[in-house]
Parts: C-alpha cells; structure tokens; sequence
C-alpha cells in the first residue's frame, strides 16, 4: 500500500468513504493481462505501430504478473470486507459487542467509544492479511524495498490516527441517527462536508509520521529555480518554502509526486526517487500536472461531485439499512438503526454502495487526471524543447517504475483506475501538439 493509499485511507474511515483515494500523478494503475496474441497466419501483416508507452519484454511479463496480482486482491479485499460485515451481523458478533460494551460501563458515550474502537480495529483486522500479500508481493517484484517491521509500524500509526479521529466521528454519527431517527441521513450528510475539508487541510501534517521530508531547495536549488518558471507561468501560490522532498526510497522504488492541504497547508511533495530517476524536464512535467490540479479547481470540484454524490448515496443507504433492520433486525440484534449494531447494519449499506459506485469515481477522477495531464503539458510549452517527447518520457518511466502493464483491460480500467491508462496518456501526449501552424492549448493561449 502507498503512503498515499495509506494516510488517506486514514481520512476515508474516518468520513466513512472507505473508497480507493487516487494516488496524485503516479498512480499505481492496477492493470490486467494484455489481449490474447491473434493467430499466425501466412499472409503477410502490417507492422503494428509502435505503442507510445513500451516495456522490454522482461519486464512486460513482470508488469503483467503483478497487474493481475494487484486486480485480484483490489477486487478480492473490496468483496472480503462486505462479506466479513455480513458474517459478523448474521452470527450476531456485534450484537454481542455490544453487549460486552454495556456490560463494562454504564455510561452510553464510554459504551460508544468501546463499541465504535472495536469496530475499527477489528476492521483493519481483516483486511492485515490482504495488505500483507499485496506488501509480499510488491517487495518480490522489487517495488516495495520496505522492512516489515517499518511496514507493521506505519500499519500500527495507520490504526492510531484512525482511533483518534474515527472514534468521535462515529459516536457524533451515530448521536445523530438517534436524534433524528428519520432525517438522519441529512445531518450526516451535512456534517460530512466540513469534515471532508478539514481532513484535507490537515491531511499534510501527517506525512511526517510515515516518511522524512525536507525543503526540495535544500540539495536541489537549480531544480527549484526552474520549477519557478513554471510557477510564474501557472501563477500558482506555491513558493520555494512549500516545496518539499519526500524520502520515499527508503519504501519503495516507484516514482510519484503530489499536492496536498489547502490554504496554509498547501504544498508541492516530490519523491527522491523521481529527482533520482528523471532529468529535470521530465520533473517539469510532473510539477505541472500537479499544478494542473490547483489551477483547475480540482480540489473544490472533487468535493462538490463527491457531496452530490455522498447525498443520494446516504439517501438510498437509509431506506436500504432500514428495510435490512426490519428484515433482519431481530436475527442480527439490531432491532433499530439507532442501536450500536444497528448502526453497523447502515455502515454496511454504506460499503456496499461504495463498491457499486466505485466505478463512478473513477470516471469522475480520470477526467480531472486527464485535464492535469493537458495542463502540464502546456504549461511546460516554451520551457522545455519538446513538450511531447518529455511528457512521453515521463509517463514511461513512471509504469516502468511502477511495472505498470501496457495493455489494461477496459473493464478493469472502467472499474478501478482513478486516471488514464499510462498507455493512454503516453498516446495523447505523443500527438497532443495544439501550437504547429500557429494554434495554442487549451488552458494556455500563448
């Protein structure tokens, strides 16, 4: 799991979107096995053309073998924690919780915190085994270079933050359906929002925590005086002192970058092993796609696509719980949505709607990666001496990083990836050339 995947997946819990968080610029796209080779045939064939982003065939069969890893336990962990939901409310585990939570006090809120601790430490329970597989299987490809002992240590920070934050989230929510049993859905809807903003604000100051970080100027000054030709031409408000070099070699051996806060926690983080791996031009790009992001209001348009979205969303998963605890209320202990496991039987309505509109977020998440994508690439024009080729290059070298499979299948890009394919974004940037014969782009008119 990335740092990314990681801390966020903090924020998630917390706000009750336990949803896939897309990595910024270097996502790791999951990506399945490449079509079947067609049939040889006597006639004679066309060159099929070369493909913009390529991997030496040893590392092709790599990259295919660790995509369909990754597909399967992406799927199979998304499946496994509604199912372990299930299980637990039809053998009436949480009902039992429950009941050892009164048992201990009798105080409601000291209950709550018990009841609600146990839930999310017994959740990131089940999911330890899945991430532990995926975590082998990246470090036998030679992506992850991480100890597992700093691994189960930054798994352990990870189950911290969520306690501190989850905790009282889910005793505020759960406060709320009791008191406003039938518009319920409403106010944690519209407590939601500002939580959302404030796990964004406060998402940068905890990197710390997971990874060394220090002013991207202190060993690359000539670096960050070219990345101020960028900022002047973007005009985003990121100087020098909110750059930052992020140690990410001491985990992993991939390339990433991204931006993170808003307003006085706004930053730009570059990996060290992207300034190691790729030459300055190519760096220029990375910063200008994650400009792209400020520039481009991605961020507030995120939030407000994820609010329309969160409202219908906990509308059907009211009905959906309350027919569930009607049905099955007395099987499961919950005789209503008001109690501890009832609650659960509305947080397990909400996974499950989070997996049928994951899709959704994707599609929303690859159109703002793709404008990112156009927007670094422009801003860039002028600065370096091919725009194309840089862009090429560095999308390359990000899935080769990565071993990121070339030839993705379209229904589990449909399904899970947060941007382009990286074939598809090395085709668009190959050919995306708006100035020849006078023309300008589309974010920049110069």
């Amino acid at each position: 799991m990335t740092f990314c995947h990681r801390l966020f997946w903090v924020f998630c819990l917390v706000v009750l979107l336990a949803g896939m968080v897309s990595v910024p610029l270097a996502a790791q796209n999951p990506a399945s096995p490449p079509a079947p080779a067609p049939t040889v045939s006597a006639a004679p064939v066309q060159a099929a053309p070369q493909q913009a982003y390529t991997l030496p065939p040893d590392k092709l069969a790599r990259a295919i073998a660790i995509s369909r890893i990754r597909n399967i336990l992406n799927l199979a962990g998304s499946i496994w924690g509604i199912v372990f939901l299930w299980l637990l409310l039809a053998f009436g585990a949480w009902q039992g919780i429950e009941r050892w939570t009164q048992r201990i006090s009798s105080r409601r809120w000291l209950q709550g915190i018990v009841f609600f601790a146990a839930y999310l430490i017994i959740i990131a329970a089940v999911g330890l085994p899945l991430d532990w597989l995926g975590e082998h299987y990246e470090r036998s490809y030679g992506i992850s270079v991480q100890g597992w002992g700093s691994w189960l240590g930054d798994d352990a920070k990870s189950l911290g933050l969520t306690l501190l934050f989850g905790v009282p989230v889910l005793l505020l929510f759960n406060w709320i359906v009791r008191r406003w049993p039938r518009r319920y859905w409403l106010g944690i809807w519209m407590i939601t929002l500002p939580i959302l903003v404030f796990s964004l604000l406060i998402l940068p100051l905890f990197v710390p925590l997971f990874y060394q970080q220090e002013p991207l100027q202190k060993n690359h000054a000539a670096l960050v005086a070219k990345i101020d030709a960028v900022v002047a031409r973007t005009g985003i408000n990121i100087p020098p002192s909110r750059m930052y070099l992020m140690k990410a070699s001491a985990k992993y051996t991939g390339i990433n970058a991204f931006v993170a806060g808003l307003g006085p926690t706004k930053r730009y983080v570059m990996w060290d092993t992207a300034t190691d791996q790729m030459p300055d031009d190519q760096v220029l790009f990375v910063f200008g796609h994650e400009s792209g992001h400020y520039v481009l209001h991605h961020i507030p348009k995120e939030l407000a696509g994820n609010a329309a979205g969160l409202f219908f969303v906990l509308w059907v998963c009211a009905a959906f719980a309350a027919w569930m605890v009607k049905r099955y209320g007395s099987k499961w202990g919950a005789p209503d949505l008001a109690s501890r496991t009832g609650f659960v039987v509305l947080l397990f309505a909400i996974s499950i709607a989070n997996f049928l509109t994951e899709p959704a977020g994707s599609a929303f998440s690859r159109y703002f990666e793709h404008q990112a994508d156009v927007y670094g690439q422009e801003a860039i024009h002028g600065i370096v001496a091919d725009p194309e080729k840089t862009a090429v290059a560095a999308f390359n070298k990000l899935g080769e990083s990565w071993l990121v499979d070339p030839n993705p299948n379209p229904l589990i890009v449909f399904w899970l990836y947060g941007h382009p394919s990286t074939q598809h974004r090395a085709e668009f940037a190959a050919h995306y050339d708006p100035w020849a014969n006078g023309g300008h782009g589309e974010f920049f008119k110069q």
